[in-house]
């Protein structure tokens, strides 16, 4: 799935435990339309040490990947979660725009 998201741009979680969370994107699983957000969906991850390693064991904290529909744009201008638009400029570049307030994102 083409996704009009990317990485470093600033999403609103819309639905699940996280809901109304802002974050950054870290990551994007196109495979499985799944994106990473900076600190959203942290779950616990239970290691075991490794002395080869030199990792310690215990509970790690981590992001765990949400699904992209569950996510909003950011824009920067409007300070609201919106959806994203293309528009062609006049030297004929597609561009990234907002769709409530019609601002160029990139």
């Amino acid at each position: 799935m083409n996704s009009k998201i990317r990485k470093e741009d600033k999403v609103m979680v819309l639905a699940g435990k996280d809901k109304g969370k802002i974050g950054k994107v870290l990551k994007i699983v196109r495979k499985k339309d799944r994106i990473m957000v900076e600190g959203v969906n942290v779950v616990s991850r239970h290691t075991k040490a490794n002395p080869y390693a030199n990792q310690p064991g215990g509970i790690v904290k981590k992001e765990a990947p949400i699904h992209i529909s569950n996510v909003a744009y950011m824009c920067d201008k409007c300070a609201k979660a919106t959806r994203i638009g293309y528009k062609t400029t006049e030297d004929g570049k597609k561009v990234r725009v907002c769709r409530k307030c019609n601002e160029i994102l990139d």
